[in-house]
């Protein structure tokens, strides 16, 4: 008889990968603490339970959330088939009734054969099989249980994330590369870099304090460390003028080329993947509104046409450093039948932590019945995912969502409506080719539908 898998947490991940696992013939035990047990953001105690946005995001496959969509459509994904069945009217993007939804999944969880759910909290890390699904809220005797496996420097407790643009929308004949110093960390030309004069900053500078803001939940707002660890440029702002030319934006040891001088402030650009096709604003974490951040960060010196692939956010999160723990199979490094899924692994949005527990479900699954573990190809959204999140550099590591800019760029040159067409062909056909290969359960069929059942 194969061994059961537990697996701790009833959200997106959890189930997704509840559901694979038990469709391969894993018996699971699926840990969900509510409502013994609740969080600050949580209302009810439905699995799935969506506690931001009701969107789903694109299903347009030239899109990347609708490229990962269809990815997980032909794979029999169990949170993407309840999202549709009770989709809502939102023009090109999947938007759910997030109260039928949370039932629906609920309902497939517990009328499972081989799924048993266990309200109960999990307060240490399991010795037998197990995926740690357990979320940005996860309890606190688990998060200490997962601190003591990982390492306290290998998990991060806010989600502190800065802008990421595309590098084909980056104005170079402004932007200019180079390191402050070259002290054996960063190597010349490692940043790029936008200058200011004190007019140009000035103007910056009131622009930031004029922005709206996101409004914080109470939990957020109320804890002291929130801001302190790292703080939102709005807040520096606030503190004088000055206060940004002194901290982010800094020009102490650059020159720009087209004066020979010493800029006022500078913005400074880390690149953010392999193929270099994405930056990030360093230290721009924010609570401005998506909207004001797109009108004031297209303020700064060559990023006048910035396109945004992430705008800054910061919000209450658990995850741990995955680039240093885990394999691209979701699996621990340190033990082989412990896999990690969800936003505790550094995936963000609610397609992308399905697809996660979509992988670590599969694989779990294949290891307890005697096979290897599957590592998807990194030509695909779900493959790029879980590559990203295990071969990011460790030291700068921050979570990601499914984006064109992860994946492997084409060889030839071509359009970006063209190319996002070919990611999405490129895509399906190696996801094909991988599954039969592989002996996964993938519909081809079902992949290629492009619209929503309501």
């Amino acid at each position: 008889m194969t061994q059961s898998l537990t697996i701790i947490g009833g959200g997106l991940a959890g189930t997704e990968a509840a559901w694979q696992a038990a469709e391969l013939g894993v018996p699971v035990k699926l840990y969900e603490m509510r409502p013994r047990q609740t969080t600050q953001a949580h209302v009810s105690d439905q699995l799935a339970e969506l506690v931001c946005s009701n969107s789903l995001g694109s299903f347009l496959p030239h899109k990347a959330p609708g490229l990962l969509k269809a990815e997980l459509r032909g794979l029999g994904s169990l949170i993407l088939r309840c999202a549709e069945a009770t989709a809502v009217p939102a023009g090109t993007s999947l938007a759910v009734d997030r109260e039928t939804f949370a039932q629906q999944v609920t309902q497939a969880i517990e009328n499972h054969p081989h799924i048993e759910l266990i309200r109960e909290e999990v307060t240490a890390v399991p010795h037998q099989p197990a995926i740690i699904a357990s979320g940005p809220l996860t309890s606190g005797p688990l998060t200490q249980a997962v601190v003591v496996l990982t390492g306290q420097d290998s998990l991060y407790f806010y989600d502190a994330l800065s802008p990421i643009v595309h590098y084909d929308s980056i104005n170079l004949d402004i932007a200019f590369r180079q390191s402050r110093h070259d002290d054996g960390e960063e190597q010349a030309g490692d940043y790029l870099n936008c200058p200011m004069t004190q007019e140009e900053y000035e103007r910056f500078h009131a622009a930031v304090l004029a922005a709206e803001t996101i409004t914080l939940r109470q939990f957020e707002r109320e804890d002291p460390h929130f801001f302190e660890g790292c703080m939102p440029i709005e807040e520096m702002a606030r503190r004088g003028q000055k206060a940004l030319a002194f901290g982010p934006m800094r020009p102490v040891g650059l020159i720009d080329p087209r004066t020979g001088e010493r800029p006022y402030a500078v913005v400074q650009l880390r690149q953010d993947n392999l193929a270099g096709s994405l930056y990030n604003i360093v230290g721009f974490q924010t609570n401005l509104k998506w909207g004001e951040q797109r009108r004031v960060l297209r303020l700064i010196p060559g990023l006048e046409n910035a396109e945004f692939l992430r705008y800054g956010m910061m919000h209450r999160n658990t995850y741990i450093n995955a680039p240093l723990m885990l394999h691209p199979t979701m699996q621990f490094r340190r033990r082989a039948d412990l896999f990690f899924a969800g936003q505790i692994v550094g995936v963000e949005g609610y397609m992308g932590n399905a697809a996660s527990g979509l992988a670590a479900g599969i694989n779990a699954a294949r290891l307890l019945k005697g096979a290897y573990p599957v590592i998807f190809p990194p030509n695909t959204m779900l493959g790029a995912l879980c590559h990203y999140v295990t071969h990011a550099a460790p030291k700068h590591f921050q979570p990601m969502k499914a984006n064109f800019g992860i994946l492997p760029p084409p060889q030839q040159r071509m359009g970006k409506a063209e190319r996002y067409h070919w990611y999405g062909r490129r895509s399906l056909t190696a996801l094909r080719r991988f599954a039969r290969a592989n002996g996964v359960r993938f519909d081809w069929e079902a992949a290629e539908k492009l619209t929503i059942s309501n």
